[in-house]
């Protein structure tokens, strides 16, 4: 799954949040969006989610020689980020199992061994409204990495994780992302160290 942005421009009332941005998204291939905070970072990451519409230019996403139609983009893409809520009404196990309606999971992995991979099985049936901040952002990252889907967005992903939870997910990074489209958007390297090409948001004003 290629993405490819052309002239792509997003602003709110008169501000420009960013224009002219040109980038192309190769599939296997990992990216980072940094810059200073309220620089739009997470504005570009959700233009390229297709969950904001750009002002002006284009996002497309390109398979082969054919291009996705703008309505069904969503089924290419996963996210995790701080500004999405889980179900907390739902344990860890309802939740991925409701998920799995939406989005298939990466085959062969059942949601009770997703929620072992991110070290919550002690808190599976539990209802996540009882969860801490840390073991909330376990089940976006579980979300976002067991969907199968070519294309992962990771905004500031390690929110609220310890030390185990970033060592967690790393292993996820490295395990689950091959042949891949990662893109992180953060200021803090830990998150981002292993992409292989940065975008600063200055270059987009």
């Amino acid at each position: 799954m290629r993405i490819l942005l052309t002239d792509a421009g997003k602003r709110f009332n008169r501000e420009w949040i960013f224009r002219h941005a040109n980038q192309e998204f190769i599939p296997g291939k990992s990216y980072a969006i940094t810059g200073a905070n309220g620089s739009g970072k997470s504005t570009l990451l959700q233009v390229i989610s297709g969950s904001i519409i750009p002002n002006e230019g284009t996002v497309s996403f390109i398979r082969g020689n054919n291009t996705i139609a703008p309505e069904m983009q969503f089924r290419e893409v996963s996210i995790c980020a701080p500004y999405l809520e889980v179900i907390e009404e739902m344990s860890a196990l309802e939740f991925l199992n409701f998920h799995a309606g939406f989005k298939p999971l990466i085959k062969p992995f059942t949601p009770k061994e997703i929620i072992t991979k991110v070290q919550l099985d002690h808190a599976a049936d539990k209802q996540i409204r009882y969860y801490s901040s840390g073991m909330k952002q376990r089940i976006k990252l579980a979300q976002a990495f067991f969907t199968d889907s070519p294309v992962i967005l990771l905004d500031e992903p390690c929110t609220n994780l310890d030390t185990d939870g970033i060592e967690l997910y790393l292993s996820l990074i490295r395990d689950h992302c091959n042949n891949r489209t990662v893109i992180v958007s953060s200021n803090d390297i830990t998150e981002y160290s292993f992409c292989e090409k940065t975008i600063d948001m200055k270059q987009l004003k």
